[in-house]
């Protein structure tokens, strides 16, 4: 008897261990959607493939795309239309992992020409986030305002866990390309990241979006690695972390002087600015995730090209 007990006990051990990592939905990006934007014959006429992280189809060419089959990620590829030009970016692919697929992100420099009209070059970061992105893009001011940012979620996990591996550009500084000003050299080296945060968030009769900041994961990282690092854990700190040793200043919450805030759709559909009101108590149970992953780590059009960043198997722990 004492046998099959502990049979039954290393049995239900195994099930927990199964059970102690959550996959994300098209987490493992064995599946993309595929699209084409031709552009303008008036800054080229080139056409090109976009992807998506979604089930298997191919999209209409030149629609502004919303997320399929329940896919929880957007990414900073982008159909563009801005005063009749028809403009693209990708900065997100489906690359090789092992046998299977995963996502590259990577910054790069976009240029967009037409003679006599326009010539401009604009530094684009590759993203990979829980949410949407909202096309079609009409102007290049702000990015994140056409981010729909997070997805609803109401669990604790204590990690989340990814295969990832990283390619820095090598640059000893980054730089500042708008597009619409002269470019700028900024101080320090370029870094991938990748966060998660957890908020409970709530909407006041405004229409604003307010938040308390429940769970906070985010690591930047510094150095290139020798291959894929494969099912890493990151812990998830819960409450008020801004007195920790795990505290740094880009972790704080995100208020309307940030440099760089995120937005989301109120229940009128518009997308305001979600802002972290403080932080909420170590306990609190959250109403939205949001995860985010970036080849660059200095806001929007800053940042070194070439830095480059695989992602495969994002997981959620408990």
């Amino acid at each position: 008897m004492k046998r099959i007990l502990m049979v039954l006990a290393v049995c239900l051990g195994a099930d927990q261990g199964a059970l102690a990592q959550e996959q994300l939905k098209y987490s493992d990006f064995e599946s993309w959607i595929t699209r084409s934007v031709k552009e303008s014959r008036l800054v080229g006429g080139a056409t090109h493939t976009l992807y998506e992280v979604g089930p298997a189809q191919v999209w209409p060419q030149n629609s502004p795309y919303t997320n399929q089959g329940g896919s929880p990620w957007g990414t900073s590829n982008a159909y563009a239309k801005v005063a009749g030009i028809v403009k693209s970016n990708a900065s997100v692919y489906a690359d090789k992992h092992g046998t299977g697929k995963c996502v590259k992100l990577q910054t790069h420099i976009v240029k967009c020409k037409a003679v006599g009209i326009i010539n401009i070059s604009v530094l684009a970061a590759g993203s990979l986030f829980t949410g949407e992105l909202v096309e079609p893009i009409t102007s290049s001011s702000n990015p994140m305002s056409k981010m729909n940012a997070g997805i609803a979620f109401t669990k604790r996990p204590k990690a989340l866990t990814f295969d990832y591996k990283v390619q820095l550009s090598g640059a000893a500084g980054r730089i500042r390309e708008t597009g619409f000003s002269r470019k700028k050299e900024i101080a320090g080296k370029d870094q991938c990241e990748a966060l998660l945060l957890l908020q409970k968030r709530w909407e006041d009769s405004d229409g604003n979006i307010h938040a308390r900041r429940v769970g906070t994961m985010w690591k930047r990282f510094t150095s290139n690695t020798a291959g894929w690092k494969e099912n890493q854990s990151f812990a998830i700190h819960y409450g008020d972390i801004s007195k920790d040793s795990y505290f740094r200043s880009y972790m704080a919450l995100q208020t309307e002087d940030s440099e760089r805030i995120y937005y989301a759709k109120n229940s009128k559909g518009k997308l305001v600015k979600v802002i972290e009101d403080g932080w909420a108590d170590v306990d609190e149970t959250p109403t939205h995730m949001i995860i985010y992953f970036n080849s660059s780590h200095g806001g929007a059009y800053v940042g070194s090209p070439g830095n480059t960043m695989w992602v495969d198997n994002v997981k959620l722990e408990y």
